[in-house]
């Protein structure tokens, strides 16, 4: 799942998106207004872990025109960071980095999917992403959106499914897990989703309404436990 949902939420999870895309479009300020300084693909990899704020964010900037899903979890870490501002960098590095299979091709196709999507125009949509999964299995993000797209055509299961799928390829997909543990909640399941909802704020320390999410799930754990007596 993702930060681009835009059907009808619970208030929890729309809570949680809107404030996600706010973060985003910061970030992308942020990162924007970063020294320009021009580093090779190790050089941003290396200043990912400088001791200066300023250069974890224009390494993460660097990193975002050299690299491709795979270096997304070099940054994960920096989602934890102590810097605010380098926080939402590497939220909205993170995702980017997630959407780009380092196939042009592939890529070309995503952003269809991706336009597609914003003009909510699910059918096509779906179909993009299905043809860019049966040619690139192992892109993660492919199968992320589309989980996306089933949530808002009311395809629960298959939505499901596919967020199964993204974790397989890639665990620490905290919108996944984030997703999931929202439909799991909704299906009387609240063990399994806190379960993926403590995984996914283990990974983003700072996920917005994650303690909120949880209280309310462990409410309804032990709502199950007293009807169960």
């Amino acid at each position: 799942m993702s930060r681009y949902l835009r059907c009808a939420l619970p208030p929890i999870l729309k809570m949680t998106l809107a404030v996600a895309l706010v973060l985003v479009l910061c970030a992308l300020q942020l990162a924007h207004a970063a020294s320009e300084e021009k580093l090779n693909y190790q050089q941003a990899r290396k200043a990912l872990g400088h001791a200066e704020p300023q250069r974890r964010i224009n390494g993460m900037n660097q990193l975002l025109k050299l690299g491709t899903a795979k270096d997304a979890g070099a940054v994960l870490a920096l989602l934890d960071d102590a810097q605010p501002a380098v926080r939402q960098v590497a939220l909205a590095t993170v995702w980017q980095l997630w959407g780009k299979s380092g196939d042009a091709a592939i890529d070309k196709q995503y952003q269809e999917g991706m336009d597609r999507m914003q003009d909510r125009d699910l059918p096509k949509a779906i179909q993009v992403f299905s043809d860019i999964i049966a040619k690139r299995p192992e892109f993660a993000e492919a199968w992320n959106k589309r989980a996306t797209l089933y949530y808002m055509a009311g395809e629960y299961e298959l939505s499901m499914q596919d967020c199964e799928e993204v974790l397989k390829r890639l665990p620490e997909h905290f919108g996944a897990l984030v997703g999931y543990a929202q439909m799991l909640a909704e299906r009387s399941q609240p063990e399994r989703a806190l379960a993926l909802m403590e995984r996914a704020s283990k990974i983003n320390p700072y996920l917005a309404n994650a303690e909120l999410m949880m209280a309310a799930l462990r409410i309804q754990i032990e709502n199950k436990r007293k009807n169960m007596i």
